[in-house]
């Protein structure tokens, strides 16, 4: 722990990393505490990376603010940070008559937030969009967009990082003392000193407000999970397919999305839970997003699917009263020199780029700061080869073979990318953080041909084997050598002789 800070962000998801990268444009000395062995370990990194454009939110809502301004500057914001952006567009689908009338009401709704480029269209023209949909009626949204969300929260990270901000990994936040300008945060690891705290903590950030006297929130969390289908499946659809919303629901309903490395996911449903770590997958709900997907998209099969996922949202209804949720983004009298951001779920990837910037400005209203000189505006973690002229390719391998060695033949990812990920801002080590910076693992065999050649390359790079983890934490990928193993049970052996 390296002295007092000027401000500690609690959490190290989307929002909180683009608060961290804001703030690293002035004078400031800040740190992100953050639980797990790395960023984009929570529901930032377990979404369905949609870019919204505000069509299903209140025009007055905080949600809607954010939403809808985030979202004007989303395009640059990725571009800058080198992250992948499609404007796909979406369809929302009716798919019978009987909902029709539905596609009208949020046309409307869309219109009065601000979306422009709204149309109805009618079963024709959505079988002209998608010839593999079926549905009485579409409302067509062509502003919205996809990115990758544990790209962009892995990229405002380092780029953070790199302009002075520090990160502490397996650093939960145990307790708050202290007021504004003197704050001490418990932490296993020690205590962390900061005149300002930003409560960034997604699904637990009910309970980092109580440790400051506010308790005025609960967190509901939400389970959604997810299928994603093998990429040779891209191709069947061409924008993201939304459902007619379900009325009172405690999402959008289960949808149909592209993602920029060429997949199709199926999700997500929405159970509630008691524990905001529960992620599990289902057998009962890969059967019925299957289902309801093939409403839409009948060519898809069982057959197609490569793996599952689930993501928590951290609700503030719950399941009980259903409905619509605000986000909190707010400095409260209980708890002055406290930013709190609670219940920040969908869209809050989208909105994160304009959360960031409120931040910011509350902080400099408190710590007026300089403009930092070294403030990395523009960032690149891993070059992603397979998107290379086979011209620059050829420039890139000679210039280091590593480029020319495929480690993984599914996602046809370079040996030189493995290690640019391995070295990368924040010293994360675990196997997944090499997985969510290169995308090695992620296709067809999951890891099956890659995954003994990484831990090759992590002991490589000073890695000892006893040390190396799937995730952090204790989730230990070898217990010891085969030849001590050997060496045990020849002494066992002995001893019962």
């Amino acid at each position: 722990m390296s002295g007092k800070f000027d401000v500690a962000i609690v959490g190290g998801g989307v929002v909180g990393c683009a608060i961290a990268r804001e703030l690293s444009s002035y004078q400031l000395k800040v740190a992100v505490l953050e639980r797990a062995a790395d960023v984009a370990r929570g529901t930032s990194g377990k979404n369905s990376g949609v870019v919204h454009t505000g069509i299903n939110v209140p025009a007055d809502s905080v949600k809607g603010k954010y939403n809808v301004a985030g979202a004007q500057f989303f395009e640059q914001y990725c571009a800058d940070l080198d992250v992948p952006f499609d404007r796909c567009g979406k369809v929302i689908v009716a798919l019978g008559e009987s909902e029709l009338p539905d596609l009208e009401a949020l046309k409307a709704k869309g219109e009065a937030i601000g979306v422009q480029q709204l149309e109805i269209i009618d079963r024709d023209t959505l079988k002209k969009m998608e010839p593999n949909i079926e549905g009485a009626g579409a409302l067509n949204v062509p502003t919205a967009a996809i990115a990758c969300p544990y790209t962009l929260n892995i990229a405002l990270a380092e780029s953070a990082a790199a302009g002075g901000v520090e990160f502490m990994l397996n650093t939960q936040v145990l307790d708050i003392n202290g007021e504004q300008g003197s704050f001490e945060l418990e932490t296993p690891n020690g205590t962390v000193s900061a005149s300002l705290i930003v409560n960034s903590a997604g699904l637990f950030a009910d309970k980092v407000a109580r440790m400051v006297g506010v308790t005025r929130w609960r967190i509901w969390p939400c389970r959604g999970e997810y299928l994603i289908l093998d990429r040779s499946k891209g191709d069947m659809i061409n924008s993201m397919v939304y459902p007619v919303p379900p009325k009172g629901g405690a999402g959008l309903g289960i949808h149909i999305t592209p993602t920029t490395d060429g997949n199709i996911i199926l999700g997500p449903s929405a159970d509630y839970t008691n524990d905001g770590d529960d992620v599990r997958t289902t057998a009962k709900v890969r059967r019925q997003l299957l289902s309801e997907a093939t409403e839409f998209l009948p060519g898809i099969s069982p057959r197609d699917v490569i793996t599952a996922y689930s993501g928590m949202r951290p609700k503030l209804v719950p399941s009980s009263v259903g409905g619509f949720g605000d986000f909190v983004v707010e400095e409260v009298p209980e708890a002055p020199g406290v930013m709190q951001l609670v219940g920040i779920e969908s869209p809050g990837l989208t909105a994160a780029p304009a959360i960031a910037e409120e931040v910011s400005r509350w902080t400099r209203e408190r710590l007026p700061a300089k403009k930092n000189l070294n403030f990395k505006k523009t960032w690149s973690s891993v070059r992603r080869t397979r998107e290379e002229e086979l011209g620059v390719i050829d420039e890139l391998v000679a210039e280091d073979p590593g480029y020319g060695e495929i480690m993984c033949r599914c996602e046809m990812i370079t040996r030189r990318e493995i290690v640019d990920s391995i070295n990368n801002e924040l010293n994360a080590t675990s196997l997944n953080a090499i997985k969510y910076r290169s995308r090695a693992t992620m296709g067809r065999c999951q890891g099956g041909f890659c995954g003994p050649r990484i831990v090759d390359l992590l002991i490589k790079h000073g890695g000892a084997p006893e040390s190396l983890t799937l995730n952090g934490g204790g989730s230990w990928m070898f217990m010891g050598s085969t030849e001590d193993l050997r060496a045990e049970r020849k002494a066992q052996r002995a001893r019962a002789k």
